[in-house]
């Protein structure tokens, strides 16, 4: 008899019961994203920079800077600053920047120095505001990697003897999802990626661990549009050989001598023999008074008390240390630039304002010495992410100045040919204010572009034309061929 009372519920009653468990679960749904949002956005304001010592009362810059956790079991955790686009942002892309050395600063160098809103002035004294900022157009994000560069930490020193591309690349996508939690209107953004130097390495090495991530449905999506490098470290063969060949085509070094390094120097192979290292050491030599990084700039005079921005290591995976060190000049029309970001990010009120060195233990160096010289450099070519990330579809640029000395623009040249891309429009040059400010070729699926009297620091060296090409980049146009 009770088994009669237990009716089975009307089709209208089902329904009801349907809509009301998936209002339940919307509800839910709603409130932990909620939450997760509210979360976020706390941990966003708790890094809003209201203003920094010395930083010009207008325009108004809005901007982030504090620590994100790549790894909690060692303690690691990397530094940025972010500064959100001058208009629009809500309608601009998201753009990562990432120096190099391996062991320089992008916010000592890139932010500071080169294309960020607020930049050092002369003797640290305080800010100035960039006109040429890249924020102009673009949400851009800079990130100190790897870790131990700058204010990034960690609490787990055996770290430190690790760093290689790959860790570099993890550490930096695990920066990236836990960034974006912390800043969830991000999500689903076109994302960029952009660096110079060795960043050469990093920028195409991340880029391609995003898009390798993006098919696995458990990670976090990330909307990778492409990547543009500039002066970029990219294969060992073409830009060691590029930079000899440079260094005689620029008369910094003899026929006798360039004629010397090609008959003792193989530089398919990464140990150089000691008639290659006497060959070279004169190269190197003659950059004692005159900076390889802008070989028609000023040198600086003052004393450096960080190690080179850019790593001569490269030249040679293992056995050249001294080669390290022989280049400590910074490049641009003020090469003592690295001097006065060390002294303003010092200041401990710089710092406070900054939400930087919270344990108030460690000297700010624009670049790391103890970082250049642990650094294991494994990987010799770039060239196959390229291949892969161009085939995927990716935007691929890349610009060289083309008073660089260090990673030359006839390097650049050659890494890029040996891709074997069709040609789609021809070299011929690109025009600012009505002069040539470099050229270009543009490649199925890839654009290298110079950049007329330039150094290895092209938004530092020719800002107009480093906003112009961001600016182009980013919305998928071709550079001005008219003047």
């Amino acid at each position: 008899m009770a088994a009669r009372l237990l009716r089975r519920p009307s089709s209208s009653n089902r329904q009801q019961l349907s809509f009301a468990i998936l209002l339940v679960f919307l509800v839910q749904s709603w409130c932990c994203y909620a939450y997760a949002g509210a979360v976020g956005y706390s941990e966003q304001e708790g890094d809003r920079v209201r203003f920094l010592p010395g930083q010009p009362p207008s325009p108004p810059v809005s901007q982030f800077a504090g620590y994100v956790t790549v790894n909690e079991r060692n303690g690691r955790a990397l530094f940025y600053w972010f500064f959100e686009a001058q208009t629009s942002p809500a309608q601009k892309p998201l753009l990562l920047w990432l120096n190099g050395g391996p062991g320089c600063s992008s916010i000592g160098y890139g932010a500071a120095s080169e294309l960020g809103p607020l930049r050092v002035s002369r003797y640290g004294a305080g800010l100035e505001f960039n006109k040429f900022a890249w924020n102009r157009e673009a949400n851009l994000l800079f990130l100190e990697s790897p870790v131990g560069v700058g204010f990034s930490y960690t609490n787990t020193s055996s770290d430190l003897t690790k760093l290689d591309d790959a860790f570099v690349a993890e550490d930096a996508y695990n920066f990236l999802v836990n960034w974006l939690k912390r800043f969830p209107q991000y999500k689903g953004r076109e994302f960029y990626i952009s660096g110079e130097s060795y960043a050469g390495h990093y920028v195409p090495q991340l880029a391609e661990l995003v898009y390798d991530r993006n098919k696995d449905r458990t990670s976090t999506y990330i909307n990778l549009k492409g990547f543009m490098v500039g002066n970029p470290l990219t294969d060992d063969y073409y830009d060691s050989k590029g930079l000899a060949e440079y260094a005689w085509s620029h008369s910094v070094v003899s026929d006798e001598v360039y004629e010397r390094i090609k008959k003792v120097c193989n530089f398919r192979i990464s140990n150089w023999t000691d008639d290659c290292d006497k060959a070279m050491s004169i190269v190197f030599s003659q950059y004692h008074e005159i900076d390889i990084y802008n070989i028609y700039a000023p040198r600086c005079n003052l004393p450096q008390s960080s190690t080179a921005p850019f790593v001569d290591q490269a030249l040679s995976a293992n056995n050249h240390e001294h080669f390290r060190r022989r280049i400590r000049m910074f490049s641009g029309y003020d090469p003592c630039y690295s001097s006065y970001a060390e002294k303003y990010f010092n200041k401990e009120d710089v710092q406070r304002a900054f939400h930087a060195n919270v344990s108030g233990s460690r000297k700010y160096q624009v670049c790391s010495d103890s970082i250049l010289r642990s650094y294991n450099f494994s990987v010799l070519s770039i060239l196959p992410i390229y291949s892969k990330l161009i085939k995927a579809g990716l935007r691929v640029w890349l610009y060289s100045g083309d008073a660089d000395g260090r990673v030359p623009v006839i390097g650049s040249r050659c890494c890029v040919e040996a891709l074997g891309l069709p040609i789609k429009t021809q070299w011929q040059p690109w025009y600012l204010n009505k002069q040539v400010a470099g050229r270009f070729v543009e490649y199925q699926g890839m654009t290298m572009a110079t950049i007329r009297g330039a150094g290895h620091l092209v938004p530092l060296n020719k800002p107009a034309e480093g906003f112009a090409l961001i600016d182009t980049f980013l919305r998928g146009k071709q550079l001005p061929t008219h003047r």
